[in-house]
């Protein structure tokens, strides 16, 4: 008889991966032992040497659904175990030797909701329904190994028939951490009213147009009917969201298919274990309220995540509005007693339970385009799952200040965190130092070295200086393309298009629309869009119509014709007399008027300049409503120019925005204008790009920076750069925007620190 030990690593806590172990032993005969140690699982097998071999490679093959196994190791074993297979109490173990990977939460199976809706199961309606393939994971997970004592099931002592099912090998809830029943776990409360009767007082609140709060996997929700435009108006006032559009939660993924166009890539996301919200192109008819997502072509549509919101749908039997619950730019609330303080302003009641919550996480978001997936934004279902990156030593990415995120790195892996918001105030700040900490704690990685950004305003780069750490201060725009590189294994030199909103320079000038020479540590600008003042500085961003005014009065003077003063009187006539001749002012006495090479501010412009929005409630916005206003019309090209100025080329826009001017006042319409401007920028793109080229620049391309969530965009630039023979590479599992900048931090620091060695 051979024994060997093995060691299995990768997502293999939380996951069913132990009882999978033991039914694959004892369907081969094999004796020994497996428990969970620190955050990988081991154990020992005894047998003839080649049915070990078997048993090593089913381990690597057949795991559950929700598994993830990065290796398998066997070596020979220390004592010979007893007869038969069994699963042993967890043991702690070294928790730097190996990644510790901590599984994300997963919607409810089929298995399940089956159960769910069978009157004769004892789970019957029960909401808190889970078993080994399903169910909350990261936000009830206090320490690893990951056993049910340290979880918040821990309050929860199993009833005998959980418990039975809980110690039998041959059950799907064998070893499932959150198992419980009507008997022993969870349960549902309004006010005074328990169970089913709390879940009816809570669907004929919003059936009757009414806000609730429900506190949900990783947070509290605001739950309203999304067909009730008076509900969704209400929801925006006490909110404070006057029109970034709200996710929808729908029954079925039929129920989808009526309300909006869901192709096969986008089923199969609608339908994954992550159930995250997916911006789809809406159909012209539905009964969705306009309120939900006002003047915008796509729905954020998600399907019932657990048995909680299959059952809310059943009650209220209509499309639902699920938002987080907080105030606009605070984080969602999670504790109970600080949901009924901050949301007792806006919900009607409070639909909670008494499991507590032990990690944030919102609502992942995600982009079809063609068969590409982008990801708007990583959380629920996705986080924190580690992506593998290249770093030896345990460091952080500590993100930016938009849409923020950190990353650990070490061993190979990288735990993009969960997505904080803003990171502006107090709350924000605390609850990026909180999960700081819980991450750091769960996984075992104790950051060494701390990568941050150049600008000394953000409230993440300033908490890193704070730190008894080594810093490594990594340029935003370099964070965002090697953020991608890193994502597909890119390690040598390639070029990088960078455009977002704004981003400080190596020069200390605002950047935001780049081309970069760069490599995994390193970068060189080689290519910018012209500059423009940014009257009011940051108050710019909430009121296109300055930038606007930026472009028209004050663009880098590189030899173009301005739009003509008749033009330009023609756009500020329905502006307000005073806000225009103030930022006349600013920019004449050049007071408050940062310069800044920004795509997404240029998007502004163009979006003003149409009528489109003069000012607006979030970032982006103006963005959003020039590629609703485009859609996918045929458009001919504005007039452009590239120049060459201090060794770089230099897109001049100023031929762009007269052209545009001209072309509105002889009568084209709005829609053609918007279409040409995203083609325009696309050949803009194409031409930088290829000038980089013909200079020697590598031949592949990573696209990053919040302007590439633009569908429009992305497939404009993506074809003009692939009919030049590129490689194009954009961010599938990272997101594009602001909240990937922290994985891209790690990754240049990683690489740093490579090349020090």
């Amino acid at each position: 008889m051979t024994v060997r030990a093995f060691r299995v690593f990768g997502i293999v806590q939380g996951v069913g991966f132990r009882p999978f172990v033991y039914r694959t032993a004892d369907a081969l005969g094999l004796d020994g032992w497996v428990a969970n140690v620190d955050g990988h699982v081991e154990g020992e097998v005894a047998g003839d040497p080649r049915t070990i071999d078997e048993f090593a490679a089913r381990l690597g093959t057949g795991a559950p659904p929700l598994a993830r196994v990065r290796r398998v190791d066997l070596t020979n074993g220390r004592t010979t175990p007893g007869k038969g297979f069994r699963v042993q109490r967890s043991a702690s173990g070294h928790a730097r030797t190996a990644v510790r990977e901590i599984p994300p939460d997963a919607a409810v199976c089929d298995a399940c909701l089956r159960e769910l809706y069978d009157p004769a199961d004892r789970r019957y309606h029960y909401p808190f329904i889970n078993c080994t393939d399903c169910g909350p994971r990261a936000t009830i997970i206090e320490d690893l190994p990951y056993d049910r004592s340290r979880t918040t099931m821990r309050r929860f002592p199993l009833c005998p028939a959980c418990a039975a099912e809980y110690a039998n090998p041959a059950d799907r809830r064998f070893h499932a951490e959150p198992v419980a029943c009507p008997a022993c776990g969870p349960r549902l409360a309004w006010d005074e009213l328990r169970g089913a009767a709390a879940l009816r007082a809570a669907a004929k609140t919003v059936a009757d147009g009414g806000i609730v709060a429900v506190k949900g996997l990783g947070g509290y929700q605001l739950v309203c009917d999304a067909t009730d435009s008076q509900a969704v108006s209400s929801l925006r006032a006490r909110k404070h969201r006057p029109s970034k559009p709200f996710a929808v939660m729908v029954r079925d993924v039929e129920t989808a298919v009526r309300l909006a166009r869901v192709s096969d890539t986008e089923r199969a996301v609608l339908t994954s274990s992550a159930r995250p919200v997916l911006l789809l192109a809406s159909r012209r008819r539905h009964p969705i309220a306009p309120e939900v997502a006002p003047g915008v072509p796509r729905t954020g549509l998600f399907l019932p995540t657990t048995g909680l919101h299959h059952l809310l749908l059943d009650e209220v039997a209509r499309p639902l509005v699920v938002t987080s619950g907080n105030l606009s730019d605070e984080p969602i609330a999670v504790e109970d007693v600080q949901a009924f303080g901050t949301l007792a302003r806006i919900a009607d009641g409070f639909l909670t339970h008494d499991r507590p919550i032990r990690a944030r996480y919102d609502d992942s978001v995600l982009r079809i385009e063609g068969r590409q997936r982008i990801t708007v934004r990583r959380a629920r279902g996705l986080a924190p799952e580690p992506l593998p990156l290249a770093a030896r030593t345990s460091l952080a990415g500590v993100g930016a200040q938009l849409k923020h995120t950190f990353t650990l790195a070490g061993y190979g892996r990288a735990y993009l965190g969960p997505h904080t918001g803003d990171l502006s105030d107090a709350a924000t700040y605390d609850a990026f130092c909180q999960s700081y900490a819980d991450l750091t704690r769960l996984t075992g990685i104790e950051p060494t070295v701390l990568a941050h950004d150049l600008h000394p305003g953000y409230l993440s780069t300033q908490w890193a200086r704070e730190q008894p750490l080594r810093r490594i201060a990594v340029q935003h725009h370099h964070a965002h393309v090697a953020a991608v590189a890193a994502e597909h294994g890119v390690r040598g030199p390639f070029l990088g298009v960078a455009y977002d909103g704004l981003g400080l320079g190596d020069d200390g000038t605002l950047w935001g629309g780049e081309i970069l020479l760069a490599d995994p540590s390193g970068y060189r600008r080689v290519g910018r869009f012209a500059t423009a003042s940014l009257p009011g500085g940051d108050a710019a961003v909430r009121h296109p119509s300055r930038t606007a005014l930026g472009h028209l009065l004050d663009a880098e003077p590189l030899g173009a014709p301005c739009p003509s003063p008749a033009l330009v009187r023609r756009f500020t006539e329905h502006l307000d007399p005073s806000e225009t001749a103030a930022v006349r002012a600013m920019v004449a006495r050049r007071v408050n008027c940062p310069r800044a090479s920004s795509a997404g501010r240029l998007f502004d412009t163009v979006a003003a300049l149409l009528g489109l929005a003069d000012s607006v409630s979030y970032e982006g916005e103006a963005a959003v409503r020039l590629e609703a206003v485009a859609g996918a019309a045929h458009a001919v090209p504005l007039a452009h120019r590239i120049v060459r100025a201090d060794g770089l080329w230099v897109y001049d826009s100023t031929p762009t925005l007269a052209d545009l001017l001209e072309r509105r006042a002889s009568g084209e319409p709005v829609r053609d204008l918007a279409g040409a401007f995203h083609l325009t920028l696309a050949r803009v793109t194409a031409d930088l790009v290829a000038r980089a080229v013909e200079g020697g620049a590598p031949h592949t391309v990573c696209l990053g920076g919040g302007c590439f969530v633009n569908g429009r965009l992305l497939t404009e630039v993506r074809r003009q750069l692939r009919s030049q023979g590129l490689r194009v590479l954009v961010g599938h599992e990272v997101p594009v925007g602001d909240g990937g900048i922290s994985f891209g931090q790690a990754a240049v620091a990683a690489a740093r620190l490579a090349k020090e060695r």
